[in-house]
């Protein structure tokens, strides 16, 4: 079952460009890796892609755990100290005809189905 992300939520990411993916190998080995990834307001997932998204080890690792954790997160500001951010935890799927939405993107992505969201920072004025 995923869950949706709050309107706050939605802003908070919409206004990022990067975050982090948490996947898990056969080995039980855990991979986190810097990745730029998209709003799919539409279907209530997260897209993530990149120029060769298919040769990634993050994108192997779904086929033996769909498990994953993507963290997108920042200072609002160190005086005072401000962390914000939001953590989505759920299960992936690697996409091999995804229509990327701009140039460079391979068609190879992979697709995040929240089943939890945990988020801070983001009421702080």
């Amino acid at each position: 079952m995923t869950v949706e992300l709050s309107a706050a939520e939605r802003a908070y990411l919409g206004s990022q460009r990067l975050g982090r993916l948490a996947t898990v190998d056969g080995a039980g080995q855990p991979q986190n890796n810097p990745v730029g990834f998209f709003l799919n307001d539409e279907l209530g997932v997260i897209d993530i892609g990149g120029r060769a998204m298919g040769n990634t080890k993050k994108f192997r690792n779904l086929a033996t755990n769909p498990l994953v954790s993507l963290v997108v997160d920042d200072l609002a500001s160190v005086r005072p100290w401000r962390p914000r951010g939001v953590e989505i935890r759920g299960y992936a799927e690697a996409l091999t005809d995804w229509e990327p939405p701009h140039p460079g993107y391979s068609r190879e992505a992979i697709r995040v189905h929240p089943t939890r969201i945990i988020s801070w920072g983001l009421d702080a004025g």
